[in-house]
């Protein structure tokens, strides 16, 4: 049975091994493997992921999905604007694709930013993600524009494809 609830210190590890192997998963065949683990070093060391569990203004902090214990999901996002969230990172144990796991993190920070007074929520897939374009088109998001990616170094061109849905 799938929980899904805050990320507390003892999912620090599991947290970073989802996101590092369910990016990797997705999108390997669009990003170098240098790019892929230079975005790893910033944004899913285990300090960073420690000092990003709790709630600060414009993050909702870390949400894990755990199967008798174990971290096989993440999820965080937060509020951009009065009225509008994003979803800021989703991953999946890539062994664990295709259970309902991404729809129960998602439906539960939908939730979270609906009480802040979200209407519209926002996410950021990367152009030819063709695990994560048709996940969140599936549940109403739909494409707006494209834009650089976040996290491109000197030389990089990744495109992001910008979605929003009405919550």
């Amino acid at each position: 049975m799938i929980e899904v609830k805050r990320g507390l210190p003892e999912h620090v590890e599991g947290i970073a091994r989802v996101c590092i192997e369910g990016r990797w998963g997705a999108i390997r065949h669009i990003k170098s493997p240098e790019s892929l683990r230079r975005n790893d070093q910033i944004f899913y060391n285990q300090e960073r992921i420690r000092r990003e569990l709790e709630e600060t203004d414009g993050w909702d902090g870390y949400f894990v999905a755990l199967d008798e214990g174990n971290v096989v999901g993440a999820i965080g996002g937060g509020m951009t604007g009065e009225y509008t969230s994003e979803v800021f990172v989703l991953y999946l144990d890539p062994n664990r694709r295709r259970e309902g796991i991404g729809t129960k993190l998602l439906d539960h920070l939908t939730t979270i930013q609906r009480t802040k007074g979200a209407k519209e929520q926002w996410v950021s897939v990367l152009k030819g993600n063709d695990k994560g374009i048709p996940f969140y088109e599936a549940r109403g998001f739909q494409f707006v524009r494209e834009k650089k990616a976040y996290g491109n170094a000197e030389g990089e061109n990744y495109i992001s494809l910008r979605y929003k849905r009405q919550i």
